[in-house]
């Protein structure tokens, strides 16, 4: 029993070494800067799903060993179309002799888009300088995929395009009505000031003719 517990712990740990070695991060692209190897994609792969908590992930070797002191020294951001997030640094995703693999950098976030995204990483590694770019893609790692696909049974619910899309006709069509209102306040308040305005002159000329009247009998009887 004791032997088998052995072997199970050194078969786990070979694994975790494993995961470093060039070319067996699964659906990861890797890039040499300097003597380091960076391994990026999606923390979260091969299928990597719209509208699903996922994370940009960094295996981070030097000469084939895991790097554990990164610091706050390497940032990234992610691009997505013409939008760019801010700037974000990379936090440990393991505790050495604890839990998770050595070398493991993440930044959570929750890709709201199927297609492709870039990572762009910038600033340094042990003194390095970095500025290096990842896009997701065939030959390098996870494209990230529409919720539609990967559901059973089928949902007939729109995807977010479609529900921006429908957002977006349904605020143009408020603003329409709203201004099609005010328009219709605005002439009823005009209406109603002319015939306040012409009220105000009736009741003038009706005054006048009262007076004129007075006036006329006064001067019968004298």
């Amino acid at each position: 029993m004791r032997m088998s517990a052995k072997l199970l712990a050194a078969g786990l740990l070979a694994a975790a070494l494993l995961a470093f070695a060039p070319g067996v991060a699964s659906a990861h692209e890797e890039k040499d800067v300097g003597p380091y190897t960076m391994a990026v994609g999606f923390g979260t792969e091969p299928d990597a799903y719209a509208g699903q908590p996922n994370s940009v992930q960094l295996l981070l070797t030097k000469d084939e060993k895991p790097v554990t002191d990164l610091g706050d020294t390497l940032q990234v951001t992610i691009t997505f179309g013409d939008q760019t997030s801010d700037a974000m640094s990379l936090e440990p995703y393991f505790e050495v002799g604890e839990w998770g693999i050595p070398g493991d950098y993440r930044v959570f976030f929750v890709p709201s888009q199927p297609g492709d995204y870039t990572f762009h990483f910038t600033g340094t590694i042990g003194g390095t300088k970095v500025d290096e770019s990842f896009t997701s893609g065939p030959k390098t790692f996870a494209t990230v995929q529409d919720m539609a696909g990967a559901t059973f049974p089928q949902v007939q619910s729109p995807t977010n395009a479609e529900l921006a899309a429908r957002q977006e006709a349904d605020s143009a069509r408020t603003t329409k009505e709203l201004a099609t209102v005010t328009s219709a306040a605005n002439e009823a308040s005009d209406a109603a000031s002319s015939a306040k305005t012409v009220g105000i002159i009736g009741i003038a000329v009706g005054a006048i003719g009262l007076i004129v009247a007075i006036v006329a009998l006064t001067r019968k009887r004298a």
